[in-house]
């Protein structure tokens, strides 16, 4: 029966019948399978045993639609320990879990885990990664790596890191490979069956990413570049002699590289486990990055699944007047869904196998993509279309496979219909409270949709202080991402959004109406602000760490990659003191009170207290 859905959306979209038409109401409604059929027989075709019954659907477990959920979304790397080497861990995710539990969350949030550039660590962007079907071992905990033996050297150098407001990418990338080879040396003689079973699992995939990283290691080192497309021709492809003869010489680098990837499944995986045992009915929701660098290991690999001489991008808008090249490799479309497994199955398989959810970053991907040429700017652009229908049904089948909820990110400007058409598969929709308004003002709770996730913001905005404050608009004006004329239109806008939010929360309950004029105390409306989305019916509801602990640093200022130092800030909190913090408590008692765990609604200080935190 999946075949026969199939057929009848393609079929519909190859005939120009649009899937979604207009309401009275101005919203974009789905077009019923009984009415597209209709319109086919209209247009003459034979649709005489075609039909949508069996339609695949992605996993969306029962009990989370009769009780929603909460959870906590943060920056793996922006974690501070009294024990990490600089850069969050996943030994500190490990703790993270299990605070998340005694809150009574439900799950936790991070952003893409990809393998990026190990000899080029300044390249720290996640959402540009060298390859997506692969794990980053800068998050390797390498004190709880087997072997490990620690020196005064060593310890004095993780002091100075863990001092530092910035992650120092470089300076962690080069003590955790020089003390992860150490170990290596120290244990690769030693017969390792789980070792060899992950190797012959990862088969030539694997095989090929450890290649790329042992060139990308010597071509680094001899000055000519971590990326593939700055190296001599012959080292190029992955087929030529000169890297087979390469690979013999070198296999020894190439197996530990392959360990690498091993200790990062190890300790994820435990991650995974600890959700478990602390009873998280989600577990981690793990983010897919819509594309890969174009010189990195993916497209070195597989140059033949690639769409060549284009980027992914943006087109110009408000925010952004020249247009965003993003740099990032696209899996051409006819390829996409192609084979068994294919690309895209692979690249589910990669998150799915460690996730209870997995957001997919730019969803507007499933429909099209606004592809730059590589010698052009972006107003030379033009959007590039997906096979939807196949891309949807794979999704959902490896969903269910895995099961693993899928978000997808569905902000911008998405072709019409897409969100009908992720909500049709079981794709939760992704609304962030600053973007949800309307010519009224901001949307009211309930009239949020179910199958959604909620949040007050995400790692491209400022947290809801700095919103509220307008440093975002401030920011953009510094970075010279907008004019200044547009930045007073930008300003006055926001006065009039405090206005309207202000008496949505009002509205709402979430404050008194004596609070809606005078001074506004920010932290009351941070917690306002949450218990806005928890209030509403969305299937889940994260919480950003960053706005719990009111980081003034962003996390990312999209399209300043040369004037800010993006993806690097870290906490102002060590982990220890997370559960400490009156915000912490107070929103967590927030969210339980409508969501989460029963048992957890007005004990969050017992129950911590109670586990020793």
């Amino acid at each position: 029966m999946k075949e026969a859905f199939r057929s009848l959306r393609r079929l519909a979209r190859q005939k120009g019948i649009e899937l979604v038409r207009p309401s009275p109401e101005g919203r974009l409604v789905r077009v019923s399978d009984r009415n597209l059929a209709r319109m086919l027989t209209a247009l003459g075709e034979d649709v005489a045993g075609i039909s949508s019954d069996g339609e695949p659907r992605c996993h969306v477990p029962a009990d989370l639609i009769g009780r929603p959920a909460w959870g906590l979304s943060l920056q793996l790397y922006e974690l501070r320990s009294d024990r990490n080497w600089g850069i969050g861990d996943f030994k500190d995710l490990w703790g993270i879990c299990s605070l998340a539990g005694a809150l009574g969350a439900d799950f936790i949030g991070l952003n893409p885990l990809h393998a990026g550039f190990l000899y080029e660590p300044n390249r720290c962007s996640p959402y540009e990664p060298s390859n997506r079907k692969f794990l980053n071992p800068l998050y390797i905990a390498v004190d709880e790596v087997e072997g490990f033996v620690t020196s005064p050297d060593i310890e004095a150098e993780l002091s100075r890191l863990r001092e530092l407001s910035l992650v120092d990418y470089e300076a962690v990338a080069a003590i955790k490979l020089r003390v992860l080879r150490t170990i290596w040396k120290s244990v690769e003689q030693v017969q390792n069956p789980a070792l060899e079973e992950f190797i012959r699992t990862g088969g030539p995939d694997l095989r090929l990413h450890a290649l790329f990283e042992t060139l990308s290691c010597a071509q680094s080192t001899g000055g000519t570049g971590a990326g593939w497309l700055s190296w001599p021709r012959e080292f190029q492809s992955p087929q030529n002699t000169v890297v087979h003869e390469f690979a013999r010489a070198h296999d020894d680098e190439i197996e530990f590289h392959q360990w690498l990837q091993w200790i990062a499944h190890i300790q994820l995986s435990k991650a995974k486990s600890c959700c478990r045992r602390a009873k998280m009915r989600v577990g981690l929701y793990l983010d897919l990055a819509v594309g890969e660098a174009l010189d990195g290991s993916a497209t070195w690999s597989d140059r033949t699944s690639y769409v060549r001489a284009a980027a992914i991008g943006n087109p110009p808008e408000p925010f952004a007047a020249e247009g965003q090249d993003w740099r990032l490799a696209a899996l051409r479309p006819e390829r996409i869904t192609h084979g068994d497994p294919s690309p895209f199955a692979r690249l589910m398989t990669a998150s799915m196998q460690y996730a209870g959810a997995v957001r997919i970053d730019h969803a507007a991907a499933f429909a099209r993509l606004f592809l730059v040429p590589t010698d052009a700017t972006p107003a030379d652009g033009a959007y590039v279309r997906y096979p939807i229908d196949d891309m949807l049904e794979e999704l959902a089948n490896m969903s269910v496979r895995h099961q693993s909820i899928v978000i997808g990110e569905d902000l911008g400007d998405v072709a019409a219909g897409l969100r009908e058409d992720l909500a049709t598969v079981g794709a939760l929709s992704y609304r962030i409270l600053s973007y949800e308004q309307s010519e009224e003002g901001f949307v009211r709770p309930q009239d949020y949709p179910k199958l959604a996730l909620a949040c007050v913001s995400t790692h491209d905005h400022q947290t809801f202080s700095g919103w509220w404050k307008g440093s975002d608009i401030d920011l953009r004006l510094k970075h010279g991402l907008v004019s200044r004329a547009m930045t007073l239109q930008h300003r006055k806008t926001r006065k009039s959004e405090r206005k309207n939010l202000l008496a949505a929360f009002a509205a709402a309950g979430v404050i008194g109406s004596d609070e809606q004029s005078g001074a506004e105390n920010l932290e009351q409306l941070v917690a306002a602000a949450h218990e806005y989305i928890a209030s509403t019916p969305c299937m889940l509801v994260s919480v950003r760490l960053a706005d719990l602990t009111d980081e003034e640093a962003p996390t990312n200022i999209p399209g300043t990659d040369k004037t800010y130092s993006n993806w690097r800030p870290k906490l102002s909190v060590d982990l220890a003191a997370l559960e400490h913090l009156p915000m912490v408590r107070r929103i967590a008692n927030v969210m339980n009170r409508y969501r989460g765990n029963p048992a957890a609604h007005g004990k969050v200080d017992s129950i911590l207290s109670a586990r020793g935190l």
